[in-house]
């Protein structure tokens, strides 16, 4: 049997709106585009991470929990880089050291996903 090998994984996260999401993520450094059809989805990228949104009228960010890790090569600078940003909308946490060895913070957007972002401590 031959072994399957994993390219790599795109998480699906809900928003309530597309168009703010995706403008949103622009924002944040990401190149952002809605799908070509009917449906209200969106894809993310940003170097070699890739997410995918999805517009969900139903989304509750209080009931509803969605969260990604993205490992960066520097988070002080993201964090910096993502501060500096005016009505950004949502919450960032400062970064600290974590007793696993990575420097981390976190953003939590306005549809509540919790983007936790961490490089390898100095």
């Amino acid at each position: 049997m031959p072994e399957i090998c994993f390219a790599s994984v795109a998480p699906i996260v809900p928003v309530r709106d597309l168009d703010i999401a995706l403008d949103r993520y622009r924002r944040l450094g990401f190149d952002a585009r809605g799908y070509d059809g009917p449906e209200r989805y969106g894809f993310v990228d940003r170097g070699a991470v890739s997410m995918h949104l999805t517009e969900w009228a139903e989304h509750d960010p209080l009931r509803t929990a969605a969260g990604v890790y993205l490992y960066v090569s520097d988070a002080d600078a993201l964090y910096a880089e993502w501060a500096a940003l005016q009505d950004l909308g949502g919450r960032l946490v400062e970064p600290a050291d974590t007793p696993y060895g990575l420097r981390e913070f976190a953003y939590i957007d306005p549809d509540g996903t919790l983007h936790r972002v961490g490089s390898r401590g100095s």
